[in-house]
């Protein structure tokens, strides 16, 4: 049973969730797809899963996922996949913010986010072909890619901050097109990390050119934060794609990564994005707080976009200190998204320094007094300790209730996406709680959605915006990434407090047939791959 696709498997007594109706089915799979749903007769050497009482709901697709080196077979990632697969997640989208390993070595991005994504141990270098082949047979999960535009711009441009010129940019052109051409889904940016940062709209529109041309998808962390910027971010966003498609003679498709904002800011800009002809969807998680880089606000973007040893001498210095303390730190507390009680919204998640374990789970401001210093000295002593790896959760000034997010998740374009980050002590709890939480308060508890509806919004919207093949149905002839749900108990278990406890109700799983999570524990089968756009339309590829 663990080494490849059971000639028959028989999902029974189950109902079976469509997109408009729920009904009483057996599923049957042969050879990684869905033969029959319906009744099914009994034979001798059926591997019968008991459904009763459980639905039977398609693989949830985690649109915005930084697993991304998390898929081995290591016994290290065993822990982060079956946190997934406890909540249904079967497929992810790696490769977010414009920062991931391919293409080029991977060392840029294991330097500047060791503590967004960690190393990965499978892959060696090369570039898109390269890591999708690393998650080929090595994982339990499937794992589509975009191409991360910062990581491109590393390749070729460096640390420059400059436009990059006619050559530099003809050279980042030809590795997004030779990524697209191994099979990634489209292009990442992510505009407020480095060198993200330094790219205009006009280098990105001209990368994202041969995005549309291989009908890929541009995704983006938009600059300038959201809130109550996000016309701006938007507006962005809708000139990239128009100059593309110009450019391209193809529509460029585009989707907002984890769009936080009041209900009527999110559909009123989804909205004008509409409005303006573009094919629009965004992702966006069941919590307030964030999580992300603690150098990353904390830091002028000049200063981090150093090399490390470089910010560790300035960070040493004590004029240079005294400059960040007189010239930056001010900006942090007029930032409308954290302002001057900054020390008392970013709780510790991720700290790998020895002397400083003891801070995971606390804010800076309350470890600094324990340290017995001020929350300035205390940031910048912690950001050197731990060479810039550090990160954080970031609370926010006005907490929205559920009530508000059901508005946004309610809009057609909205798809589930967790930007779980597993690195570290004590993370967020939305990489082992999002689609539970999904589950449980938006289906169960509030009734904003259906059993349809989550189907719709954690699987079918997104394998059709990203062309992930016939996934997200549970139908004869798509392939069998199924979950099995317990409608009655699904729940998430992870908190702010306790966040690495893992979700409730979901024990059975198959990828491409094969079950890799049964009664609520992992097998030993790794038939999880890369997925490959342009393979992913022919009917022969599980």
């Amino acid at each position: 049973m663990t080494d490849g696709p059971i000639p028959r498997i028989v999902l029974r007594g189950g109902s079976v969730v469509g997109e408009h109706d729920t009904t009483r089915a057996d599923v049957l799979v042969l050879d990684g797809r869905i033969a029959v749903v319906g009744e099914v007769a009994a034979e001798p050497d059926d591997h019968v899963i008991d459904c009763t009482d459980r639905l039977i709901m398609p693989g949830f697709i985690d649109a915005h996922s930084h697993a991304d080196g998390l898929l081995t077979g290591r016994a290290d990632d065993a822990g982060v996949q079956r946190a997934l697969l406890r909540q249904g997640v079967t497929t992810i989208i790696a490769g977010q913010d414009g920062v991931s390993y391919a293409p080029g070595d991977g060392a840029y991005a294991t330097e500047y986010f060791g503590a967004i994504n960690g190393p990965f141990a499978g892959y060696t270098g090369g570039g898109i072909a390269d890591y999708l082949a690393a998650i080929d047979g090595s994982s339990r999960l499937n794992a589509a890619v975009l191409i991360p535009a910062g990581t491109v711009r590393w390749e070729v441009c460096g640390r420059s901050q400059e436009p990059a010129d006619a050559a530099q940019l003809a050279a980042m052109a030809e590795l997004v097109a030779q990524g697209m051409a191994d099979g990634a889904v489209g292009l990442s940016t992510g505009l407020d990390y480095v060198p993200g940062l330094f790219q205009d709209a006009d280098e990105i529109a001209a990368l994202c050119a041969h995005v549309a041309r291989a009908g890929g998808v541009y995704v983006s962390h938009m600059r300038g934060g959201y809130e109550r910027n996000a016309a701006a971010g938007i507006d962005e966003i809708a000139a990239i794609a128009e100059r593309a498609g110009t450019a391209s003679g193809a529509p460029l498709a585009v989707h907002v990564s984890h769009f936080h904002a009041d209900a009527d800011i999110v559909i009123g800009q989804m909205d004008a994005l509409a409005a303006r002809g573009l094919q629009a969807t965004f992702d966006a998680y069941p919590y307030i707080r964030g999580c992300s880089l603690m150098s990353m606000p904390l830091l002028p973007p000049d200063l981090t976009a150093q090399p490390v040893d470089d910010v560790l001498v300035a960070l040493a210095d004590s004029d240079e200190r005294e400059r960040l303390r007189r010239d930056w730190f001010p900006r942090i507390d007029g930032n409308p998204s954290l302002g001057p009680d900054w020390p008392h919204m970013l709780t510790l998640a991720h700290v790998p320094a020895a002397e400083y374990d003891w801070t995971h789970g606390l804010k800076i401001a309350i470890a600094a007094e324990k340290a017995n210093t001020d929350p300035i000295s205390f940031a910048l002593d912690v950001l050197a300790a731990t060479r810039l790896r550090a990160n954080v959760v970031m609370a926010v000034a006005h907490e929205r209730p559920a009530s508000e997010l059901a508005k946004i998740f309610a809009h057609p374009s909205h798809v589930a996406g967790s930007d779980g980050i597993f690195i570290g002590a004590h993370p967020h709890p939305r990489a082992r709680g999002t689609f539970s939480c999904y589950l449980r308060e938006y289906v169960r508890e509030l009734g904003t959605w259906s059993w349809g509806d989550a189907a719709r919004h954690l699987s079918r919207t997104t394998a059709d915006r990203f062309g992930l093949g016939r996934r997200g149905v549970v139908e004869p002839g798509a392939v069998a990434d199924l979950v099995v749900v317990d409608p009655r108990i699904v729940a998430d278990r992870a908190t702010y407090a306790e966040p690495l406890r893992e979700a409730i109700g979901i024990d059975d799983v198959l990828v491409a047939g094969v079950p890799v999570l049964a009664g609520g524990e992992l097998t030993a089968a790794l038939p999880g791959r890369g997925l490959r756009r342009d393979a992913l339309d022919r009917e022969d590829v599980v």
